[in-house]
Order: structure tokens, then sequence, then C-alpha cells
């Protein structure tokens, strides 16, 4: 591992006052909103599905239009912060994302609801990047431990806790509060920055500048690529003409975006934090962590739904240990990032995803609370161990002018990977079913003494109660193959998956050493 010396820009020296200290804490809180609200429907999806009268097409929009919005938001968040202020392009973004979650809440239809979820991604998404940002402008150094504790934790214990969040709230209320109860907080919040978050001035000249062509460039490959990424797995990838003509669109306009962003005097989104060698290393490896916080929070209710056939209460209940994890292990990282070499913590907490991914390889059809819960544990103690150190590696050794639009481009990283991780792991399970399918099959020979031992016992039971006693018990028997291949295909998926967070590691050592 090489080092470097402390950058030039040591960031404030003293703390800040309780005034601006209140409105970062305020910003925590939208932050914790925003990316509680891209999972806390996962778990809810068939409430609201019968709710609005939707199809089992269309609601699977509900998750795909906040974040196809959200991550066209999150990069120009550096833009409106530069052009309004931190304060102003705050307060818009959280007022804006708690009337859209108001109208969520009361949509009749699908169609509202899609539109609307999208509106609420897109105001959200600011909030992200911005209170990022805001965090290293405001305090010094010898603080950012404690900071970086809170901010990870927020950022890694919110999309775990949705579902179970989401599980209680449709369990003992409704589904309307998915969204209701984002409401009083979001008011709270907007005020509280208004009044507190007065940390910088816009700069009215920046929307004179304003790259229009890039904006319109960055809109349509970042919305594109979501959609063939959300899209295409249920659609199978190029079988579908929409997904072939929206990868069209989206290489067209990558290749825009980029012949832009490196031409223009003044683009939308500056991509020379790049150059710094910490920062494109760590938003590397957040994109990889992005895969299991995203991922995972989507593969488990899956299993536990479709395999166990659990509720939504039941499901919120088992990933509630991922949340309890984290909670407790956030200030602890935290505080040892003031004194543990950055990239050490890196190091372990790779290490710690992978393995607690892979201890998920040996699931069973009655595999439940306690199968997950020790790898739930390790992981999320891992994760906390990525999060924390990796913003303050890529964010860290960077100036005060580059911080918002490198935090925009941090976030979108992350949330870019769980979007990748979503597709890869829908095609992959369908996949490795398909071939575990065709390995186990052959086994229903009804030659085989067992074989006609279970379709008589089958028989047995059905026996009175359906006009074909035999073929429903070889259906039967069929279905309980086709648990066994999906139960496989989840193995596989999380032994790959750990694997790849292990063959991660070795990227640390090519990270720099931050001074504390």
């Amino acid at each position: 591992m090489s080092e470097v010396a402390p950058p030039a820009n040591g960031g404030p020296q003293e703390m800040p006052s309780w005034h601006h200290r209140f409105g970062f804490i305020a910003a925590v809180f939208g932050m914790f909103m925003a990316i509680l609200d891209i999972q806390i429907v996962a778990s809810s999806l068939n409430e609201i599905q019968a709710g609005v009268s939707a199809s089992s097409d269309e609601i699977s929009w509900i998750q795909t239009s906040y974040l196809i919005a959200e991550i066209i938001m999150i990069p120009l968040s550096g833009v409106l912060m530069r052009w309004l202020s931190t304060r102003v392009a705050f307060v818009i973004s959280c007022a804006g994302f708690t009337l859209a979650s108001l109208g969520c809440a009361l949509a009749t239809s699908i169609d509202q609801l899609i539109v609307l979820r999208a509106i609420q991604g897109f105001m959200g998404g600011a909030m992200i990047p911005l209170t990022q940002a805001v965090s290293f402008s405001l305090f010094p150094r010898r603080a950012m431990g404690t900071v970086q504790g809170i901010i990870g934790m927020v950022v890694t214990l919110a999309p775990s806790i949705g579902p179970t969040v989401g599980g209680y709230l449709t369990e003992i209320f409704s589904w309307h509060w998915l969204f209701l109860v984002n409401v009083i907080p979001g008011i709270f919040v907007t005020l509280a920055v208004w009044r507190f978050l007065d940390v910088d001035k816009g700069d009215a000249s920046v929307a004179k500048r304003l790259d229009f062509s890039g904006l319109i460039l960055i809109a349509l490959f970042l919305g594109s690529l979501e959609f063939v990424l959300e899209e295409g797995p249920g659609d199978d990838w190029f079988s579908s003409e929409l997904i072939v003509w929206m990868t069209l669109l989206c290489v067209s306009s990558c290749i825009g975006f980029f012949w832009r962003v490196l031409t223009c005097e003044h683009p939308i989104v500056d991509l020379r934090a790049f150059k710094n060698l910490n920062f494109s290393i760590g938003t590397g490896l957040v994109f990889v962590v992005g895969i299991a916080m995203y991922g995972l929070v989507y593969l488990m209710p899956l299993f536990l739904g479709g395999v166990r056939g659990y509720s939504s209460l039941q499901i919120g209940e088992v990933m509630f240990v991922t949340g309890v994890a984290m909670f407790f292990t956030a200030p602890v990282v935290g505080r040892l990032t003031n004194s543990v070499d950055l990239r050490v913590l890196l190091f372990f907490g790779l290490l710690l995803v992978g393995i607690g991914t892979a201890m998920n390889s040996n699931l069973t059809s009655e595999s439940g609370f306690w199968q997950f819960f020790w790898p739930q544990i390790v992981r999320g103690t891992g994760m906390i161990m990525c999060i924390i150190p990796a913003s303050r590696i890529a964010l860290g050794t960077l100036g005060p002018a580059e911080l918002g639009n490198a935090a925009g481009l941090f976030s979108v990283m992350r949330n870019l990977g769980g979007a990748v991780g979503l597709a890869m792991l829908d095609t992959v399970r369908d996949w490795r079913e398909d071939y575990h399918w065709n390995q186990l099959i052959p086994a229903l020979d009804q030659g085989r003494v067992v074989v006609q031992q279970e379709i008589a016992n089958y028989q047995a039971i059905l026996m009175g109660h359906v006009a074909d006693p035999y073929h429903s018990a070889v259906a039967m028997l069929g279905q309980r193959i086709g648990v066994q291949t999906q139960v496989l295909a989840y193995n596989d998926i999380f032994l790959w998956m750990g694997c790849l967070y292990l063959i991660s590691v070795p990227l640390v050592l090519l990270l720099k050493r931050i001074e504390h």
C-alpha cells in the first residue's frame, strides 16, 4: 500500500456551530427518508397491487420509476448546489419529495402511482449527495470518523430495514402509510434545513452556463440504462423489441454524453474527479458494495416469500437482523476510522461481506430466521466497514469546490451497482433454475421404486378430492422438484456473490493512505 501526504486542503479546522449542526442532522434525516423509500415497498408489493388494481408487470414499476428518476437527479445535485446554494437545493428537494409522498398515498390508479413515484425519486435524489458533500465541508478531519459513521449507518441501514418498516406499516395500517409516514418528518426536515443549513451562497451565473444538451443526454443515458437493467431480465433481454430500442438509446446517449462532458467548457457533470486514484478505486468498490446493499435486500424477500411463503411482516422480521447489526456496528467503525488505517478497515469489510454472503450458499427449502441470522450479522458488520472508509477514501482528498459534484458521482455509482446487481441476480436466478431443473427432472423416472412410492403416497392423499389423482400426484412431485431448483439457484447466487467480494479485496492494495 502506497503512502500519500495529507491533501493541501485540510478542510475546516474547527467544529461547526450548533446552528449548522442542527441543519446537518436534519439533512441526515432527509437522506434517510430518500434511501429508505427505495426499498420500503419491497415487501408490500402484493398489497399495493391489489389496492390500485395493477397487473404483475405494472407493479414492478413502482420501484423502477423511483430508481430511474433518482439516479438521474443524483449527479445533477452538484450543479444545483453551486447554482442555488446547498440550503435552497436541499429544501426544494425535500419539499418536492414530501409532496410527492402525499400524492403517492392518495393515488387511485397504477398510472398515477408510477408517475408520482418517479417525481418522489427525482425530487428526493438530491438529498443523498448533498448531505454527503456538506459533511466534508462542515466538519474538521478529526470529527470525520463520527460523522461518516452516522452517514454510513444511514446509507446501509435504510435499505436494509426498508422491507421491515414497510411490512409493519402495511400489516398494522395499510399500504398508504408507506408514503404517509414521510409527510410529517418531511415538513420538519424542510423547515429545519431552511432555518439552520445556511452554509454557502448560490452562484446565479451557473444557470447561464448550464449545459442543457448535457442535461438531456445524461437523463437519456442513465434513464435508459436503468430501464434496461430493471426490465431486461423479465423481458428475456434482447428478445424484447422495446429492450433493443432502449439499449440503442442508452448506447447512443452514452456516447453523446461522454463526448459532451469531455468537450464542453462547463459540463453538467465534471468527470475530472476520476483523475484522483483514491476516488476512482473508492467509487469502483462502492459500486460492488451497492450490489450487496440493494441486491441482497431484493434477494432475501424473494427466497422467503417464494420458497417459504412468508408474509411481508415475517420477511421484515428476518431482515431486521441486518439493520440491528449495522446500527450497533456503525458507531464503533466510525471511531476506528480516526485511529486505524482506512484501507485496513475496507480490506476486512470486503472480506466479511464476502464471507457473510457465501455463508448462505447452503440453504434448504426449510431455511428461515436462524439460517439467515449469523450471515446477516457478518454481512451487516462488513458493509458498515466498507461504506464508511470508502466514502472517506474517495472524497477525503478532494477540495471543497469538487465535493458536490464528486459526492453525486459517488452516490450514482453505489445506486448503479444496485441496479446492475438486481438485473444480474434476476438473470442468473432464471438461468440456474433452468440448469438445475434439467439436472433434476430426469430423477422423476417412474420406473424408480422411490418415485412410485411418492406418487402412491400423494394419490392416497388426493383420492376423493380430485378427478385424476394420478396426474395430480405427478404434478405435485414436479412442484417439489421446482422448489428444489429454486433453492439450488439461490445457493449458487449467494456463493458467487460472496466470491465477487473476495475477488475485490486486492483492489484495496492500490489505494493511497489518508492521514487522520
